[in-house]
């Protein structure tokens, strides 16, 4: 339990405070009116002064509750600041033409999927967005930590169409980097995929990877395909393949991280293990549940003991109102 305004329970030992300095001023000496003079004796015997403490400690109590109801308690099941282990990590993938290439069972767009949906749910409190690119990029699913919305978008994924062709890798990095570059996370991480080199956009990679530096951003890089120049598409025919490794490792490099080639599938998945792997950086995560108000009960039990309290003083003395 918790108080919104803790401050009135000081109310509680000022007036028990001045409870106690009553008792001793007035020592314990009241003035009353009766109806007869024999009533004294039928009232203040041992069973009347029963009756006035009771109706003091009822008088007593009800002030006490009138003022915790003021300090509004209330009941919350959870409310606690925890420390967690996190990074924040975008997935860059290569959307173009060249990823229906069928060197990668069933072919490299879905063996990417399925490796990066592995990548994903092994993972426990990051928050992990994906980013698309081809000539130009596309924010799939912003940073999150609900995974099944994000391997959901990412099941979606498909190349694209003909107008957009092309690998914008400086375009897509400097996107990414404007999504993680606020982050609060220590540990800022891109994870690019690609199987080509860059032919489209106006930002050189380098220079977008030199950006995502200054920001503490790290980029892994990966290569994904065989090293066959030409490809055959279905329903695209051939389509020049050619990975720029010179430029994905200069990437990766320059923001302290690391290349990997991926051959065929299984290579793949062992890249993403070995990413997975990463060092983890701690922030606070801020838990609340829903509050439960109880001061109610209390301004109910403090007026009803204080109306008890005058009736009792009503009946037993002759209270005159």
């Amino acid at each position: 339990m918790e108080f919104l305004n803790p401050n009135f329970l000081l109310l509680v030992p000022i007036f028990i405070g001045l409870q106690i300095l009553a008792y001793f001023i007035k020592k314990n000496k009241f003035y009353f009116q009766v109806s007869h003079l024999n009533s004294l004796k039928r009232e203040f015997g041992s069973r009347g002064n029963l009756i006035v403490l009771f109706i003091k400690s009822l008088f007593s109590i009800s002030i006490i509750f009138l003022i915790i109801a003021l300090a509004r308690p209330r009941i919350s099941s959870v409310n606690e600041d925890v420390n967690i282990q996190v990074i924040d990590i975008i997935l860059a993938l290569d959307t173009s033409s060249s990823m229906l290439a069928e060197d990668f069972k069933p072919n490299r767009l879905e063996a990417v999927k399925a490796a990066a949906n592995d990548f994903i749910i092994n993972r426990k409190t990051d928050r992990i967005g994906l980013l698309v690119f081809g000539k130009e990029t596309f924010i799939q699913c912003p940073l999150t930590i609900d995974y099944n919305v994000l391997t959901n978008l990412l099941s979606e994924v498909t190349v694209v169409e003909p107008k957009y062709d092309g690998t914008a890798i400086g375009i897509a990095i400097a996107n990414a980097v404007n999504r993680l570059r606020n982050s609060d996370s220590e540990n800022k991480v891109i994870i690019l995929l690609s199987d080509g080199s860059n032919n489209s956009g106006e930002i050189d990679p380098i220079s977008a990877a030199k950006i995502a530096s200054e920001y503490n951003i790290k980029i892994y890089t990966i290569g994904a395909g065989t090293m066959a120049n030409i490809t055959s598409i279905p329903g695209r025919g051939l389509v020049r393949n050619e990975i720029d490794e010179k430029t994905l490792k200069g990437i990766a490099n320059e923001t302290g991280a690391k290349y990997f080639r991926a051959t065929n599938k299984k290579s793949l998945e062992g890249i993403y293990s070995e990413i997975d792997e990463l060092e983890k950086s701690e922030i606070t995560i801020n838990y609340y549940s829903t509050y439960k108000e109880i001061y109610i009960w209390f301004l109910i039990s403090g007026f009803s003991f204080l109306m008890i309290s005058e009736l009792m003083r009503i009946i037993y003395f002759r209270k005159v109102i």
